[in-house]
């Protein structure tokens, strides 16, 4: 069995204007919610126990019904403090952890794919990312991250900028699953950490997901690749957003994604 966990606390401030009034998880993506696409992909996958990980304007995202938690602090940290202000829903080891964040989609398939993956931590990690992004941005270099894997696709380095296409064997999505039996270790490593030091230039609170994938990296947790080829968005930008209205008007959406 698994439970999700989405994060959404963010104020979205690159899909200004749409976000002036609403959570960047309520931006509509050919004329349904960013969340409300997600959530229908897990349900559609068994997953019943979804609870969302809420900031700005958290009461919005409580009226959809689901489970939520607030990230108080959500204008001064990242991800993975919004990730553990939700630690009650997630502390017991009952139930695998997928934790997901709230301007992605998916499709089917792929998160099937990271659900029957049984290593203890993996994530969805995309090969065909370059051809996305190349229509995302002038300069996908100055948005994509380091992604190097070993010879069984256990991840060795991830979340670093860089100029060199070499280090960049695929792009990290955004959705996490950590097995049952793993989640209190990462729990217990997560409040080890020294709040006074800083990682990769940044404070413990400013860390952002993959920040703390490669803290984990670095004391010997094993974290596998879930490969996929397509077949989800993110949603960052308003050229984002525009990008994919426009592709899916003129039916090439489905290379990427099929709604």
């Amino acid at each position: 069995m698994t439970k999700a966990l989405i994060l959404a606390a963010g104020k979205g401030e690159r899909l200004r204007p749409l976000t002036n009034n609403i959570p960047k998880s309520l931006v509509h993506l050919i004329g349904k919610p960013l969340i409300e696409r997600q959530t229908s992909i897990l349900k559609k996958a068994g997953i019943s126990k979804i609870h969302i990980a809420t900031g700005y304007l958290s009461n919005q995202i409580k009226l959809l019904g689901y489970e939520v938690s607030v990230n108080q602090n959500y204008e001064k940290t990242n991800m993975v403090e919004s990730m553990f202000s939700a630690i009650e829903f997630f502390k017991k080891e009952e139930e695998d952890l997928l934790i997901s964040y709230g301007d992605i989609i998916y499709e089917y398939e792929n998160l099937n794919k990271i659900l029957s993956c049984e290593d203890e931590i993996s994530t969805m990690i995309d090969l065909n990312w370059k051809s996305l992004w190349t229509l995302r941005m002038k300069k996908p270099l100055k948005d994509a991250e380091t992604l190097v894997l070993d010879q069984n696709k256990f991840i060795i380095n991830i979340g670093k900028k860089t100029n060199n296409y070499n280090l960049i064997q695929g792009q990290y999505t955004g959705l996490i699953k950590i097995r049952a039996d793993k989640i209190k270790e990462v729990i217990n490593f997560y409040y080890a950490l020294d709040k006074k030091k800083t990682y990769f230039g940044k404070k413990l609170e400013k860390l952002y997901m993959t920040d703390f994938l490669q803290l984990l990296i670095e004391s010997g947790q094993k974290i596998k690749a879930v490969l996929v080829k397509s077949g989800w968005l993110e949603v960052d930008t308003l050229n984002d957003l525009n990008l994919y209205e426009n592709l899916h008007k003129n039916d090439k959406l489905k290379q990427f994604y099929k709604i």
